[in-house]
């Protein structure tokens, strides 16, 4: 049976991987963690035949934890980028699932893990992440979204971005909020991340996605936090998480 450790800052994404992984019976899990950092200090003393890992996160990315990791046990990414960009890697040592995981995914995924775990395999798995880094910063074929649907009971609304002020997740579901109301979507915080338009949406903290279009103020907060404060009558206000202060200031030049 594969032993695995299991990344990823969302928890919804976390979760349904652990029951997916659970259900084929072919897997052991040791251990998750939704914070790299926390992974980084399990995997050191604790090592998987098999780390499912997440690509953007907080504080560390996929590919800098394992560039941390003295002796990395065999990885299987999971991402929201364009599969396009993926393509030349689905016969390395490196496999990735294309979130939403499906379970044809997952059992790909696991018999080429089962294989390399044989030692059929012996690639350079530091040199296939740096590939794997720079295909991953091509962009995709038409990934940018625009708008988003919103399904509720036989409607579907549609969400033109301009009028999201923000995005974020709560009690396992996800929204875009607009100065009216939030809608309920069907992706995930990292999933969105991947497909919006960099130059106007940032994380601002693990949950949060700011329109940077509808910021109006920024205030600081304690413990090195701020506080952005929204456009309107209403003057919605969001926390901005210390780990990504620098990010948002540098993007806004300040």
């Amino acid at each position: 049976m594969i032993s695995a450790y299991l990344v990823d800052d969302e928890r919804p994404a976390l979760e349904r991987l652990s029951r997916m992984l659970q259900a084929t019976g072919r897997v052991n899990i040791l251990g998750s963690a939704l914070d790299p950092v926390e992974a980084l200090a399990a995997l050191s003393s604790n090592r998987p035949d098999v780390l499912f890992l997440d690509i953007r996160m907080p504080e560390l990315s996929g590919f800098q934890l394992v560039a941390e990791l003295p002796n990395p046990p065999l990885v299987v990414f999971t991402t929201a980028y364009d599969e396009y960009a993926l393509d030349a890697f689905q016969t390395s040592s490196i496999d990735y699932l294309l979130k939403p995981i499906e379970p044809e995914q997952l059992d790909r995924a696991l018999t080429k893990a089962e294989r390399f775990i044989r030692g059929s395999r012996n690639d350079d798995l530091h040199a296939m992440i740096g590939r794997l880094a720079s295909a991953l910063a091509i962009p995709g074929k038409g990934s940018r979204l625009t708008h988003l649907a919103s399904r509720s009971g036989g409607k579907v609304s549609v969400i033109d971005l301009q009028d999201v002020t923000h995005l974020y997740s709560e009690d396992k579901l996800t929204f875009a909020a607009t100065r009216e109301r939030a809608y309920v979507i069907e992706q995930t915080i990292a999933e969105l991340e991947a497909k919006l338009d960099p130059a106007r949406f940032i994380r601002i903290r693990r949950g949060v996605i700011l329109n940077l279009d509808h910021l109006s103020e920024l205030h600081t907060g304690f413990g090195g936090r701020m506080i952005a404060r929204l456009k309107g009558s209403s003057q919605a206000e969001l926390i901005v998480s210390r780990a990504r202060v620098r990010e948002l200031k540098d993007r806004l030049g300040l």
